[in-house]
């Protein structure tokens, strides 16, 4: 985690709408779809004299994973491997079915250069951790390829991968992100007919039973809200007043100010001379407060609790001596290149509930969202998340292992937390907070070099607490076409910015006095 309807897939068909695509579709399109909506007999009988040889490539670092990455270490890949193959061999008994592993081009190369004599029909690629490089090479092979995300693991390359095959135009490229394996079916069964109607329609069949599968929208009524921004002119003003500190390594140095916020580059060794020096009997009584709030505390001991106060407190110490209202952190960097020896998860919780700005990553982009869009909502804290895309929920997931539990701002109520450990090392203090359900949200991010501001909207519907990739983890189901959801990835990247409430009008009034676009990507 709205989509193109049919935009991403065809590009002769990018202004017709999902009901007239599928009144006037292209006459090859059309063919493709009587076999996909005809009845169990016909594929019966479709499949009687068709035999299908069908290479499936599971992408991902390794069976068993051995390093810090979604979905997490040590997960095993392999039930998941073997629930698969076992539901494509009962769907499909007549086809065949050749099973490998990549984790890169290289590795993919080899493979790709053994099937040139293996009179291979079609390639399911499954991406299982986000960045490895495979489909690139299977999609060039030009033959029909199935693309499927296994959620909350390989989701990140999986959205910006498929964004970016289709934008340059991949016709024999099909995609589905499901959590449900009756999708995948429906899915392989567009081999048959693409092998009748030619590769180059295959993304094409695989769209309509993507979009035919996903649910009808749901009631867009959501919960009050009263919602008041602040003026566009005391915007202005205050924003000026608004300073951004960023770690990202041992350099200092000032950047370009974004939207008015200064931003100022700092060294891990400034903010870990403020851990060291942070009063530890402070920290503690942070640490239990912390602790008796949380619905559950689950392997993290009181001693790295405390460590993950003492970075709040540096933190604090830091943005005070700068001046900042705002501070984010190449945690990952700093914390596995022992630049940093405390997850800054717990003190971004603090800070973003106390309508202070603390972002992961040092993600620029997001920190200068998160700080523009709380001084607009007049404290409304912003959420940055990794979204995970679910047509069978018809969802998009935001998921993090940060986030405030003060949605509405300091003065709004709390929502329940948990505090975990960070998901994919488990190591260090994370949150999961329980965000709750039924209100409208609006999610954004910028592009400062464009001059454009993304914005879609979305119900939250739930929490999900699958134990694979980030701990918290909002889904809402997404206002507007989810088929579009799926075409902006590869030029925007994975970050989104949550915040609750309804900013659209807020969003379009900002952009016109600043003289930016507003991108719709639902």
């Amino acid at each position: 985690m709205e989509k193109k309807a049919m935009q991403s897939v065809c590009s002769s068909c990018q202004t017709l709408s999902r009901r007239r695509f599928l009144a006037t579709g292209c006459s090859a399109c059309l063919a493709g779809a009587s076999l996909l909506t005809a009845p169990k007999s016909v594929y019966a009988q479709a499949r009687r004299d068709e035999f299908l040889r069908l290479r499936l490539i599971y992408v991902l670092h390794a069976e068993v994973q051995p390093i810090a990455d979604w979905p997490n270490i040590g997960f095993d890949f392999r039930p998941v491997i073997e629930q698969i193959e076992k539901k494509l061999k009962h769907a499909f008994p007549k086809y065949e079915f050749l099973s490998s592993r990549a984790s890169n081009e290289e590795q993919t190369a080899k493979i790709l250069a053994e099937d040139a004599s293996a009179n291979i029909d079609g390639y399911i690629v499954f991406q299982m951790n986000a960045w490895n490089r495979v489909i690139q090479p299977v999609a060039a092979t030009g033959k029909p390829v199935l693309y499927a995300d296994f959620l909350y693991a390989g989701s990140g390359g999986f959205l910006v991968y498929s964004a970016d095959l289709v934008r340059k135009g991949t016709p024999n490229l099909g995609f589905i992100a499901t959590s449900d394996l009756k999708d995948l079916v429906r899915a392989v069964k567009c081999f048959e007919a693409a092998k009748q109607s030619g590769a180059h329609e295959f993304g094409k069949l695989v769209a309509q039973t993507r979009i035919a599968a996903t649910p009808k929208p749901s009631s867009r009524h959501a919960a009050p809200d009263a919602l008041k921004t602040l003026s566009l002119k005391e915007w202005q003003e205050r924003i000026r007043e608004t300073k951004i500190l960023a770690f990202q390594d041992e350099n200092q140095r000032v950047a370009e100010p974004i939207l008015g916020i200064a931003i100022e580059y700092l060294p891990f060794a400034e903010l870990n001379d403020a851990w060291k020096a942070a009063d530890r009997n402070e920290a503690k009584e942070i640490a239990q407060r912390w602790a008796e709030n949380a619905r559950k505390v689950a392997d993290v001991s009181p001693e790295t609790l405390e460590d993950s106060a003492a970075m709040y407190l540096a933190e604090k110490a830091v943005m005070k001596k700068h001046g900042a209202n705002a501070i984010t952190i190449n945690c990952l960097g700093g914390f596995y290149g022992g630049h940093i020896h405390a997850y800054p998860c717990l003190g971004f919780f603090e800070l973003n509930n106390q309508s202070l700005v603390g972002a992961c990553e040092c993600d620029i982009r997001s920190a200068v969202t998160m700080v523009a869009f709380t001084l607009l909502t007049q404290g409304r804290p912003g959420y940055i998340s990794d979204p995970v895309m679910d047509t069978a929920k018809r969802q998009i997931i935001y998921a993090h292992c940060v986030a405030s539990n003060k949605v509405f701002g300091p003065e709004g109520k709390s929502n329940p937390y948990e505090i975990l450990t960070h998901s994919e090392d488990r190591k260090g203090a994370s949150v999961r907070s329980i965000m709750p359900k039924g209100y409208l949200t609006t999610t954004l991010q910028i592009a400062p070099e464009r001059k454009e501001i993304l914005f879609h909207q979305a119900k939250a519907v739930g929490n999900d607490p699958e134990d694979r990739a980030c701990r918290t983890k909002l889904c809402a189901e997404p206002i507007g076409d989810m088929e579009k959801l799926f075409t902006q990835w590869d030029r925007w990247g994975w970050h989104r910015v949550t915040f609750y409430g309804d900013l659209k009008p807020a969003v379009h009034e900002l952009a016109e006095t600043i003289g930016w676009t507003v991108v719709e990507e639902a």
